[in-house]
């Protein structure tokens, strides 16, 4: 069964999977720091999402390079948007998504498959049917990473969501290490919805 999992290792460079691993490492470290709702979540997730943008561009997986550079950007914007105080008092504290947030999710999603639909057949991409669960994943984690900027709690649904088809999507592409990875997130993050749920206000 192990020789199974990790029979696509057999043909990548050393490089590669070191530099897979650390950035397994620096993920998952990200999504801890997350759910304890510590700031370290962006620079701990850049370094992650860094390394997988150079990855997924030698793999040509050109889809989830895009969604790693847009981790990358969102997490110096949420970095930032984490740091902002008045009277001691942060910003943007963890709350519940209104109906405002509710319509600009639907939009970042509709408008994130679009692009991705443009990009994949710019490059020839829709060959294989996980490039069509790419599109679907692909916009539920660019409406994730920007209400996670926002510090709404709603985050952690699409998370649990995206994480979870991710873990077969990534094995058939061949990156086991990657898959368990997200097997591992979609845990986290159901016990971070949870904790996150504990700092909304109690209703009376």
């Amino acid at each position: 069964m192990f020789e199974t999992l990790f029979e696509p290792y057999r043909y990548y460079s050393t490089e590669a999977i070191i530099l897979e691993v650390i950035a397994i490492f620096f993920g998952l470290l990200s999504v801890f720091l997350a759910k304890k709702n510590h700031i370290g979540v962006y620079p701990t997730g850049l370094v992650s999402t860094v390394l997988y943008v150079y990855l997924l561009w030698q793999w040509g997986l050109i889809g989830d390079m895009l969604i790693n550079f847009y981790y990358s950007t969102m997490s110096i914007y949420g970095w930032f948007l984490w740091t902002q105080k008045h009277d001691k008092e942060y910003d943007y504290p963890i709350s519940q998504m209104n109906r405002t947030d509710f319509h600009k999710s639907i939009v970042i999603f509709l408008l994130t498959c679009i692009f991705v639909i443009v990009i994949y057949n710019l490059f020839n991409k829709f060959t294989n049917w996980t490039a069509y669960v790419d599109t679907f994943t692909t916009g539920l984690f660019f409406v994730g990473m920007w209400l996670m900027a926002k510090r709404k709690v709603e985050n952690w649904i699409l998370w649990i969501i995206g994480d979870f088809i991710s873990v077969p999507l990534y094995y058939c592409k061949g990156y086991t290490l990657t898959s368990i990875q997200y097997l591992v997130f979609t845990i986290i993050a159901i016990y971070a919805y949870k904790e996150w749920k504990n700092y909304l206000p109690q209703k009376i």
